[in-house]
């Protein structure tokens, strides 16, 4: 099929890591959308980010001043957003599936069952007639001042803390972890028994960084994939550090994961997600070992149960 698209926009998604035949299954976010919002997805959607998903446009241009539109092609970011795309969709017209963000995490990005991606933020707008023509206006406004976007606008809360304010431990809570780890698990997504597909993950790291993913892994993430705690600017210092469990954090830095795995002497290190502001990466080495680090390696806890439970502890609790 003739592309539409303009040859900067081309550059933009080739570094990216898109390439021409590419294809990431996407079972994975279908799951987690059915579970966190009953979404339901329609062909264009499948296609859109069967191509495009797990694709970051953020660092073209490299100047993160101008850079202020940036896109990520993460449908997860709309977990819990079901309301705002009912609204949005009533806006359009037709009903919208959540293909990622944009505008560093301000906007919602939808495709409807046409094909023409639109974004949500205080409004609903088609970006172009075209998937084409619409990455070529998002990839035109990350150079300058984005007219997309207006950052004064402070961003809602997210939707975890309203979850956690309701939530209540489970009925087998403090058998397995502590009952305030298991609100905060329940709160980000985790319900006892859950098991979603890993196949988006897995395919998409091993295309960007031949990742290749051993059972330890698999099985966590299958478990606690996509769960997360965000960060809540608050008067109480006694609040979780932020983490997300999402391995596609990973995408371009098999190096960095690679490195870590030699300080920690270990070789088969896969990456299950990041904490702390994005300043820490979370791994797992074949034996269900957990390791966080960056420059340095530490090791955060020797089974997955217990890097669980210090993630869900707040800092100073024992």
């Amino acid at each position: 099929m003739q592309r539409e698209r303009s040859p900067q926009t081309e550059d933009v998604l080739r570094r990216a890591g898109w390439r021409p035949g590419r294809v990431v299954p996407t079972s994975t976010w279908e799951a987690v959308l059915s579970e966190r919002g009953g979404f339901v997805p329609h062909d264009a959607a499948r296609r859109f980010l069967t191509e495009f998903g797990g694709l970051v446009t953020y660092g073209w241009p490299a100047d993160a001043i101008t850079t202020s539109s940036a896109v990520r092609f993460d449908p997860l970011a709309a977990a819990w957003q079901e309301e705002q795309f009912a609204r949005a969709g009533q806006e359009a017209g037709v009903p919208l599936y959540p293909v990622g963000t944009a505008d560093e995490g301000a906007s919602f990005l939808g495709i409807s069952e046409e094909g023409v991606l639109y974004l949500l933020r205080d409004g609903t707008e088609p970006l172009g007639a075209t998937v084409d023509r619409a990455l070529d206006r998002l990839v035109a406004v990350q150079g300058a001042q984005a007219e997309l976007w207006t950052p004064e606008v402070p961003a809602a809360l997210s939707p975890f803390w309203r979850r956690f304010d309701a939530m209540r431990p489970g009925a087998d809570a403090g058998r397995r972890w502590p009952a305030e780890s298991d609100r905060v698990l329940r709160a980000g997504g985790w319900y006892p028994g859950r098991a979603i597909p890993t196949q988006t993950w897995e395919d998409a790291l091993f295309q960007s960084g031949e990742y290749e993913i051993h059972d330890a892994a698999r099985r966590f993430l299958a478990e606690f994939g996509a769960v997360s705690v965000p960060r809540r600017d608050s008067l109480d210092a006694a609040s979780w550090l932020e983490f997300r469990l999402d391995p596609l954090l990973a995408f371009w830095d098999a190096e960095i994961i690679e490195g870590l795995a030699e300080q920690a002497g270990v070789d088969d290190l896969y990456p299950i997600g990041m904490r702390d502001r994005g300043n820490q990466y979370l791994a797992m080495a074949a034996d269900g070992t957990v390791y966080a680090g960056m420059d340095s390696v530490w090791l955060l806890a020797p089974t997955p149960d217990e890097a669980v439970q210090r993630l869900t502890r707040r800092p100073g609790d024992h």
